[in-house]
């Protein structure tokens, strides 16, 4: 990382730059009319039957959705997006301005070392992309995509220097990350058999093993200086036999970062020497080797070493000097103050570099002998125009010959290149800039000319190893350039990401999720969908809905998240995988974009009961309820353990899930509202505060609610009139009076659980439309053991809230209602909407993003019969399996009347009498402590 740079040299920088390539790095203003359009929106398949709205077509009102997007908008507004394209301008060797890298996955340290670099950037396109929509603020984005325009043309070309202050003119800056070294003439020894190279270096990171020079054919013969070894002091040494036969001369201190420093090496006779500074720090006079022992060499690099493993030197190089002779200490000594033509020991006779260039990619040699250097990459170049990436073509390469899986040497290159293609495909249909455009399908064109040499067996192979082969949701996106370009080939590169066993055993229905990551597979379906929509081919269809009821409810947490330690077990083992590392926040926003796209073909109410449940409870709840100019504040893992406590800073930053979590504050309202595809019904998916201006029929449709603290929300109808059916879910969860009014008149018909219900008629402007949907408190019991449950009032999870490391021990019969609501055992807190206390441990609803410890799973204890708060004073008998007398006396619930209730009382204890697991007795106190309760209603 560079560190922040003074006025004074700002100053010095920008005139050196004056010459360097044109690369805009002001601070984003508005852009030409050039790149300016309308959006331009994907087109909805023809398989749809019902399709989305446009963001900008459903706006947000005020509630629990606009303030946790105002926090995320106010993240967006604040980051400075120089520091996430520092990274594409580092790797295309274009100047940074100073701006410093995000860190975390986005930086070359720490768990992605580096392989990850330019994810977050395409997250961060996606978020300001749909942002747009609420916001109409359009000029970050054109700035960012004008920048990563330009980031693309200088990786078509040669890299070219970027000149910085030198020690005394000029120096020639290698940033850490652009893999650029100094290529030297072969001749540059001249084998001599005395030596001098001296060079002033300024090493921006301290990097072990980092080259100054490396002169040699191969990791056998060869002779190098380092700016640190090992144990981080400069080292040179000289070989013929490899490293075990290295003659060295080892310093005795690191050099500084972000200074200058002289280093030299001399050889003459048997003495070789290492000056730092002007100080000699080693002698070794029992030298053999020398340039003429080594021979002809084939490789002369500054910057770069014969070890493929090593980095290459970050920082900058200025005036590189080889003489035919071993300098005195004087004449060593002389260059510290001026440059070398102004000492006694003048240029190099063999070499000299002044690094005077503030253009190009070449170098001149002073020394008379005209042997010309050339700034190079270590990877080459692109093997196609389309490359855009924050790293080098190398771990796609690499990628290639994998077996198995090394995330430290190439982690998810097609997950990244999905990320950044996803932001720019995103960016182009909310604004309309066609560069953004240009840049996806050009992306599209180099995967497919990559991945269309390979053999079947190679890709199959690629895509089914572990993190290094995960390409996320990639197969969606080349879909969706398909559908705007009508290339050919980017429909056959969507095949290319075909994962046979994957897709064959899901569409058989045959489960092999077990031991699977879970966010490596759950993207692949939705883009498996998108290739049916294309294709019309069965097996993708089949293979997105059977892999989705593998998943819900059968490794599905209450809160709609699924994955332990960011992987599947066993099918329906949810207690057993409850841990510190449950629910991965990305999974979740997959999920959601799978139960999307499988409703757009079947409107199967339980797509968008799910799509309820993660999203009021996981997604909301993964974001904290607190404003950051620097992180988007969003959790990675929820652990789902008694008195966790969320991290809203996970890892060490720029993580996946803090990259979805952005893309999920800024589209609450993506499916709010859908229409089918012949315009002739409007389905009101969920009950949140917008309004949808329906241009095709002259509408608005407005919500007015503050669900899910109100319980019910208010439909209002704008503008000209217009017929179609309006189509009000009914939540699986709404089971007793769910009402709808139409401009006060109730309609008639029954509102089963988990349906739609449908109004058709010719709508007018001031129609008003009420829903009603009572809440009540249940459990949901996790199907591996019962009596551990999560509580739910309504579709909003109630957690406990206390330090405790163990599960709360939880009663509910005790005050419940002849409708079966559990709620009537809790008391209110006032004030505070959807918070209760039981036994002294306040419940707050999961949404709510703070940092209080949280139980999500509580253990349900029932010990004693009670009924409206009076005790039977008998136990509460269980059968094997666990069920309780309880609980088959309020699975029958509603009740009617108290009547109903206590005629449902003695017949479930009679049946417990014959089962012989209730005494005579004791079931006659049992049902005459029901029939002498009050019950709520």
């Amino acid at each position: 990382m560079n560190p922040a740079l003074s006025r004074r040299n700002i100053l010095r920088t920008a005139m050196l730059a004056a010459a360097a390539p044109a690369v805009s790095l002001a601070a984003p203003a508005p852009a030409g009319a050039a790149a300016r359009a309308a959006s331009a929106a994907v087109p909805a398949p023809s398989a749809w039957t019902v399709r989305p709205f446009e963001l900008k077509e459903v706006k947000l009102g005020s509630g629990v959705f606009s303030t946790k997007r105002q926090l995320m908008l106010d993240y967006a507004r604040g980051y400075d997006v120089n520091r996430l394209l520092q990274v594409f301008r580092v790797n295309a060797g274009l100047p940074t301005g100073g701006a410093v890298a995000p860190g975390g996955w986005e930086g070359l340290d720490g768990e992605a070392n580096g392989n990850l670099r330019g994810h977050y950037t395409g997250h961060f396109l996606t978020m300001l992309a749909q942002a747009y929509a609420g916001t109409g603020d359009a000029d970050r984005i054109r700035y960012m995509i004008g920048a990563l325009t330009e980031v693309r043309e200088a990786l078509r070309g040669e890299p070219r220097m970027l000149s910085v202050p030198g020690r005394f003119g000029t120096g020639q800056d290698n940033v850490r990350g652009s893999y650029q070294y100094v290529d030297l003439p072969d001749t540059v020894l001249g084998g001599a058999s005395a030596v001098t190279v001296s060079a002033w270096v300024k090493p921006t990171h301290a990097d072990d093993w980092a080259r100054v020079f490396d002169f040699g054919n191969d990791t056998t013969r060869y002779m190098y200086l380092a700016a640190r070894d090992a144990g981080g002091v400069p080292r040179f040494a000289v070989t013929t036999s490899g490293a075990g036969g290295e003659q060295a001369l080892t310093g005795t201190a690191a050099l500084p970062l972000n200074q200058w420093s002289h280093l030299a090496v001399t050889i003459g006779g048997s003495t070789g020497t290492l000056y730092v500074n002007g100080r000699a720090v080693a002698r070794n006079t029992s030298m053999s080797l020398n340039p003429a022992a080594l021979g002809a060499l084939t490789n002369h690099w500054l910057g770069r070493s014969l070890y493929a493993s090593d980095p290459v030197f970050a920082g900058a190089f200025d005036e590189f000097n080889i003489w035919s002779r071993a300098l005195t200490a004087a004449e060593i000594t002389s260059l510290q103050t001026d440059r070398a033509p102004a000492t006694p020991a003048g240029r190099g006779n063999l070499v000299s570099y002044d690094f005077y260039e503030t253009s190009g990619g070449t170098f001149g040699d002073a020394s008379g002998r005209n042997l010309t250097a050339t700034l190079r990459r270590t990877w080459g170049a692109p093997s196609h125009p389309g490359f855009l990436a924050a790293y080098p073509e190398t771990q796609f390469i690499e990628l290639e010959s994998m077996t198995s899986g090394n995330y430290t040497r190439v982690w998810a290159p097609y997950y990244t290149a999905h990320k950044i293609l996803r932001g720019l495909l995103d960016t182009y249909t909310a604004v309309g800039d066609a560069r953004a455009l240009d840049l996806a399908s050009g992306m599209c064109d180099w995967m497919h000319s990559r991945l269309s040499k390979l053999p079947d067996a190679t890709l199959q192979r690629m895509w089914g190893i572990f993190s290094s082969g995960e390409f996320g949701g990639i197969v969606e996106a080349i879909a969706d350039v398909h559908a705007l370009t009508g290339k050919p080939e980017h429909l056959a590169l969507c095949r290319l990401f075909d994962l046979d066993r994957l897709i064959d055993a899901c569409a058989a229905g045959t489960d092999i999720l077990d031991g699977l990551h879970a966010n490596q597979h759950i993207p692949i379906f939705t883009g498996y969908l998108r290739l049916y929509d294309a294709t019309g081919e069965q097996r993708y269809l089949a293979a997105a809905k059977n892999f989705w009821g593998m998943v819900v409810p059968h490794r599905m947490y209450g809160i709609g998240g699924t994955s332990t330690g960011e992987f599947w077990k066993a099918r329906d083992v949810i207690a057993g995988t409850i841990g510190a590392t449950t629910a991965e926040t990305c999974c979740a926003y997959n999920l959601l974009k799978l139960s999307r796209a499988l409703f757009f073909h079947e409107q199967d109410p339980k797509y968008m009961d799910y799509y309820e449940r993660a999203l009021f409870n996981q997604v909301l709840g993964s974001k904290q309820d607190r404003a950051d100019a620097e992180k988007p504040l969003v959790t990675y893992f929820i652990g789902l353990t008694p008195g966790h406590v969320r991290d809203y800073t996970p890892k060490q930053g720029t993580t996946c899930c803090e990259g979805t979590g952005m893309e999920s504050a800024t589209k609450y309202q993506d499916s709010v509202f859908f229409q089918r595809a012949d315009g002739g019904a409007l389905y009101v998916n969920l009950y949140s505060s917008t309004t949808l201006t329906w241009a095709a029929k002259g509408v608005t449709v407005t919500q007015t609610t503050d669900f899910p603290r109100e319980q019910g929300s208010t439909i209002t109808v704008g503008g000209g009139s217009a017929a179609f059916e309006l189509k009000l879910r009914v939540p699986s969860w709404a089971t007793t009076g769910f009402r709808v009014t139409v401009n006060g008149s109730a309609i008639g018909g029954t509102a089963a659980p988990g349906t739609y219900v449908t109004v058709n008629r010719t709508w007018r402007n001031g129609d008003v439309v009420r829903v009603t949907l009572p809440f009540r408190l249940r459990v949901e019991k996790t199907p591996d053991d019962p009596s551990l449950q999560a509580l739910f009032y309504g579709p909003v999870n109630l957690v406990g809230r206390t330090a405790g490391t163990t599960h709360l021990q939880v009663g509910l019969y005790r005050n419940a209602a002849l409708s079966g609501d559990l709620l009537p055992s809790l008391a209110p807190v006032a004030g505070k909407p959807l918070h209760y206390t039981l036994d002294g441990v306040e419940y707050a609803p999961f949404y709510e993003g703070t940092e209080d410890p949280t139980h999500a799973y509580v253990r349900r204890t029932e010990p004693r019969v009670v009924f409206g708060g009076t005790d039977s004073g008998v136990a509460n008998p269980a059968r094997s399996d666990g069920t309780t007398l309880l609980d088959d006396i309020w699975a029958a619930a509603p009740f009617a009347s108290k009547n109903a209730l206590v005629t449902h009382v003695q017949s479930t204890v009679n049946t417990w009498v014959s089962g012989g697991l209730l005494g005579q007795a004791d079931a006659q106190k049992v049902v005459t402590t029901a029939r002498n309760a009050t019950y709520a209603s």
